[in-house]
């Protein structure tokens, strides 16, 4: 049965952009200064704000002035940084209105990121600097639906991370996974999963705006 809703919540990096070798090589050079393994980082970064995830691994460090450096650092480095396929055509057919972006990144780093794969920019973009909490945090998703005027329960995320569909899940939304960053069996907990962002079909909705499927 297709998944409907009024509103599609994308998460940007491991949905729609592949980011994952200037994440990787950004946290190496950052654990390597801190003697820091990157197994240990890359295990708990997903899908995570830069400074919850230093908070986890180095709580001896000041969190907030280690990350400054590290989203100045990504927002001018887009190299390693592409567009995954299939998502250019799926948020290019939605009308402006009835999608958004949340990230764990920043403003910054987001803003170049989809300048430089030639995504069209969202209407509504929530970003690090937009909340408090980060995912698994509701707090992001939630905020996105409040800005668009669309109550949580009438929107789906799309995510590739546990904690992000964890934070949807505590929003009160849906969620389809997108088997990028993790394996399917970490991502269990979502109400459908795809192994590409390309097998995630939008037509109209019989009730809602939307209906979400995923091509077997």
């Amino acid at each position: 049965m297709p998944i409907e809703c009024d509103a599609l919540l994308f998460d940007l990096d491991g949905v729609l952009l592949d980011s994952t070798e200037c994440i990787r090589n950004t946290w190496k050079m950052w654990g390597e200064k801190h003697g820091i393994p990157f197994e240990k980082i890359m295990a708990v970064a997903h899908g995570r704000r830069a400074v919850e995830t230093i908070q986890i691994v180095a709580p001896h460090l000041n969190a907030e002035e280690e990350a400054k450096p590290l989203a100045a650092w990504e927002a001018v480095s887009t190299e390693g940084v592409y567009i995954v396929e299939g998502a250019l055509p799926l948020v290019s057919n939605l009308p402006s209105n009835g999608w958004a972006v949340v990230t764990s990144g920043t403003r910054g780093i987001a803003q170049a990121r989809l300048k430089a794969t030639g995504l069209p920019f969202p209407k509504i973009l929530i970003t690090a600097e937009d909340v408090v909490n980060g995912k698994p945090n509701p707090e992001p998703y939630l905020a996105a639906s409040e800005q668009m005027h669309i109550p949580a329960d009438k929107c789906v995320v799309i995510e590739d991370s546990p904690a992000g569909i964890e934070a949807a899940h505590k929003a009160g939304m849906r969620a389809v996974a997108v088997a990028f960053t993790h394996p399917r069996h970490e991502l269990v907990q979502a109400d459908a999963i795809a192994e590409r962002i390309a097998d995630i079909q939008i037509a109209d909705g019989t009730e809602l705006r939307f209906a979400i499927w995923v091509k077997d």
